[in-house]
């Protein structure tokens, strides 16, 4: 008979509060932690303490909480990884689509592009720079993050929001328990096909499986 390994309570505890919190981008209150936990609230109230003074986790003036900058900075560090893999995905939406192909990452209230594929057989195409912030609110990519937040994740589309006359489509990469919040999309001189919905959303879902397998 294999004898269990033995595990720290308190961690494990710690650990699912990061996980609950990586799911819940509008934060959860201690009471709402502590019934998806069922534990009590004091358990709870040290666990998000002690991920408070480490960073991990931090309330707003509503006592909702949220992940914290050192939470953040660990996925962030995943990022060369994920740019990697993301690489032949983007390559083949932006030869599919005659379009600069993006993979972008929120960090707090910003979009910030992680990878970029230009097509190689279009005559003209958008310049996008990796590493390009600007908030999710401008752009299809922030947006697209923004409409899964609120639980309604779909193809979002934008017209000269980020370039003047810059057409972009864009749509969430759905990740399962992830701490980081990811968007596909494709950026061009000219309208978009109904035809780019398509590929970007198949770009979405092979992005998506492709990381879980890691």
């Amino acid at each position: 008979m294999v004898k269990p390994a033995e595990t720290s309570q308190t961690l494990g505890r710690g650990l699912q509060v990061l996980e609950l919190l990586a799911n819940s981008p509008r934060g959860l209150t201690v009471t709402e932690l502590s019934e998806q936990l069922d534990i009590g609230r004091t358990v709870v109230y040290r666990l998000v303490t002690t991920l408070e003074q480490h960073q991990f986790a931090e309330r707003d003036a509503d006592g909702r909480v949220r992940l914290g900058w050192a939470a953040l900075s660990l996925a962030r560090s995943a990022m060369p990884q994920l740019r990697v893999q993301a690489l032949p995905v983007l390559r083949t939406l932006a030869d599919t689509v005659g379009a600069t192909a993006h993979l972008t990452c929120a960090e707090g209230e910003e979009a910030v592009a992680v990878a970029v594929v230009e097509p190689r057989w279009t005559d003209m195409h958008v310049g996008y720079r990796e590493g390009l912030r600007h908030p999710l609110t401008v752009g299809a990519a922030g947006k697209a993050i923004l409409a899964a937040r609120k639980g309604k994740p779909a193809v979002v589309r934008s017209t000269g929001e980020l370039q003047v006359g810059a057409h972009g489509v864009a749509v969430v990469v759905a990740l399962t328990g992830a701490h980081v919040e990811l968007s596909v999309g494709v950026v061009a001189l000219a309208p978009l096909s109904k035809s780019t919905d398509v590929a970007v959303r198949n770009a979405a879902a092979s992005l998506a499986s492709g990381f879980s397998r890691r």
